[in-house]
């Protein structure tokens, strides 16, 4: 729990951050933060997008693209397609590098192909027996 001076800090720090359009953002390779201003923050991710001829997608995402060619999958293909949007990107600032570039981290999780994956990994494992080569067993507890 913050006492009252802690929180009047907290108020005061936030304050001059909304005042000077700067936001807190989380470093890349380390646990620390890292103070810029929006604009700042915004041109590098921008420029990161332009430069590595990324195409910026409309947020709509048009599921009739994929009608009539998921075979198997046309009966559950629908759940898939539940408030899908466009993966969004953030950079984390690479505060060890010279000009502090941002390393892009991409959030596929609501994008369509990832729920097409899901969809299709668990079909897929009632037709084949796929060995698990990646899952880690604990033995201690297997006795």
């Amino acid at each position: 729990m913050q006492t009252k001076d802690e929180n009047r800090i907290v108020n005061q720090i936030k304050g001059k951050l909304n005042t000077n359009k700067a936001t807190i953002y989380k470093a890349d390779k380390c646990n620390s933060i890292v103070i810029l201003y929006q604009d700042d923050y915004n041109i590098k991710v921008n420029n990161f997008i332009l430069n590595s001829n990324f195409r910026v997608a409309n947020s709509d995402i048009n599921k009739t693209n994929y009608n009539g060619t998921l075979g198997i999958l046309s009966k559950t293909a629908n759940k898939a397609y539940t408030r899908t949007t466009a993966p969004t990107i953030r950079g984390l600032v690479k505060i060890h590098k010279e000009g502090a570039p941002v390393r892009p981290v991409i959030n596929w999780k609501n994008a369509p192909a990832y729920k097409l994956t899901k969809i299709l990994s668990k079909e897929l494992q009632a037709y084949i027996a796929l060995p698990y080569t990646f899952d880690v067993k604990n033995i201690a507890t297997d006795k």
